[in-house]
């Protein structure tokens, strides 16, 4: 059981980490946002509202008490993965390994919250 929390605690972390560096991006470096969601074919006013949705999604995901709220928020953040990998790969920058590491840190994430029943 121990071990259990020690992988949720790390991966929830390290998701975390990377989900405020995406949003403090998307917030502080807006103009360089823009021209990577202009090239995705995105439209750019949709940047501020995701930034704001990844940090209430990771405030869900640390709560205790919204147990459908934190699955609703896995949720969202599965498809953003999912839509940021297929984003870069199609137009060929070679950075999707970004999403795949978050993908990875979300499913263990995950998975061992429902093992410790965080």
């Amino acid at each position: 059981m121990k071990r259990d929390k020690i992988i949720y605690y790390i991966a929830t972390g390290l998701l975390t980490a990377m989900m405020l560096m995406s949003a403090g991006m998307y917030v502080f470096n807006n103009e360089m946002i823009q021209g990577l969601f202009t090239s995705f074919g995105y439209p750019t006013y949709i940047i501020y509202p995701l930034a704001v949705a990844k940090v209430l999604g990771l405030i869900a995901i640390w709560s205790p008490n919204f147990k459908a709220l934190k699955e609703w928020a896995y949720t969202g953040f599965f498809f953003d993965f999912v839509l940021a990998f297929f984003a870069h790969y199609m137009i060929g920058d070679g950075e999707q390994m970004g999403a795949v590491i978050a993908m990875v840190l979300l499913i263990g994430s995950y998975i061992f919250s429902k093992r410790i029943k965080a």
